[in-house]
């Protein structure tokens, strides 16, 4: 039984690609900096080892022997009192664990990306793995570091490292347990906290179609060749009418004006710099949704056979699991 390194296995996408990869028959082994698990990533027979992507020792040692390297972790946040942290783990994790494979002698490295590190198109239609880009074009920390991370993957690729990047999209589903900034926006209509939206769209797909699209660029992809994750294309709205149709909870219909929030949002970094606590409104956030993150998963489809489930059944999940797990107050539960 062959064995797969995963980093990030207790975050959402990574805990669905260790689910994917035991129902495989892989042996997984998993780093994790914290002793407490979400009960859904604890169930997991996962061999679980503490360290750190930050630190090269510890993951050069946990990967020996581990013929498949899933680099899944990193640090998704819209706000951080010190921006460096995410740099030192988006660029410099992603160094360590391409280091240590390489010198471990991984026959497969599958590295997440983010569609956040590619380009976008001035039209607003879907953008590709060949839309040009460059650091400028990035918003935000987050975006940045990904970008960079990219540049050091394509860099180990020349140093013969078998790389092949995976970029998802938008995932929903069960289990993002954090949650992550989309699973915040999914929580807060729930609780009827999401009065009003921006104009913007993203890309949505199901969490399960990501992590198998990760199986799925070990079995099929090629090393050096870059794959969209994703599924379909919707403005806020649409999500939000989605959203209303699986959960009963009636959408909002105030479209907010886009300048008025980035002075906002502005304001609230401000605070939050002071506070140490996270932005109500984060301005990168605000920022971003300027641009329509629409893209085009066709290669993943044709190449890989990527899944396509619909994104209202995986709205509907996220929905369900959001309020089995207490993320959802009581009066906004039926």
């Amino acid at each position: 039984m062959a064995t797969a390194f995963v980093t990030g296995a207790t975050g959402f996408i990574g805990g669905h690609v260790a689910l994917h990869l035991l129902a495989k028959g892989w042996r997984v082994r998993a780093l994790r900096r914290s002793a407490v698990l979400a009960p859904d990533i604890g169930k997991l027979d996962i061999e679980w080892c503490s360290g750190d992507i930050r630190n090269f020792d510890q993951v050069h040692s946990v990967m020996a022997g581990c013929e498949a390297v899933f680099h899944v972790a990193a640090d998704y946040r819209l706000w951080a009192r010190n921006p460096e942290e995410l740099y030192e783990t988006n660029v410099g994790g992603t160094i360590n664990v391409l280091r240590a494979a390489l010198l471990n002698r991984a026959e497969r490295v599958i590295y997440t990306s983010s569609v956040g590190a590619l380009g976008l198109r001035r039209d607003r239609k879907p953008a590709d793995e060949t839309t040009p880009v460059r650091l400028d074009d990035m918003v935000g920390h987050y975006k940045r570091s990904k970008f960079l991370a990219e540049r050091e993957a394509e860099r180990f690729l020349g140093q013969g490292a078998p790389v092949v990047m995976v970029h998802p999209s938008t995932p929903v589903g069960s289990g993002d347990h954090k949650p992550t900034p989309t699973g915040r926006i999914i929580v807060d209509f729930l609780n009827g906290r999401m009065p009003a939206f921006l104009d913007t769209g993203l890309n949505l797909i199901h969490v399960s179609d990501v992590a198998q699209g990760h199986l799925l660029a070990l079995e099929r992809g090629r090393v050096g060749e870059k794959y969209i994750l994703g599924n379909q294309n919707l403005t806020l709205a649409e999500i939000f009418a989605l959203l209303e149709r699986v959960s009963g909870i009636p959408a909002p219909r105030f479209r907010l004006p886009y300048y008025p929030i980035l002075c906002l949002g502005y304001l609230f970094e401000t605070l939050s710099r002071i506070t140490g606590k996270e932005p109500l409104v984060p301005y990168e956030g605000v920022k971003m949704a300027r641009k329509f993150m629409y893209f085009d998963a066709s290669k993943a489809v044709r190449e890989l056979g990527l899944s396509q489930t619909p994104v209202e059944l995986a709205l509907a999940e996220a929905v369900a699991w959001f309020r089995d797990h207490g993320y959802v107050t009581k009066h906004q539960k039926n």
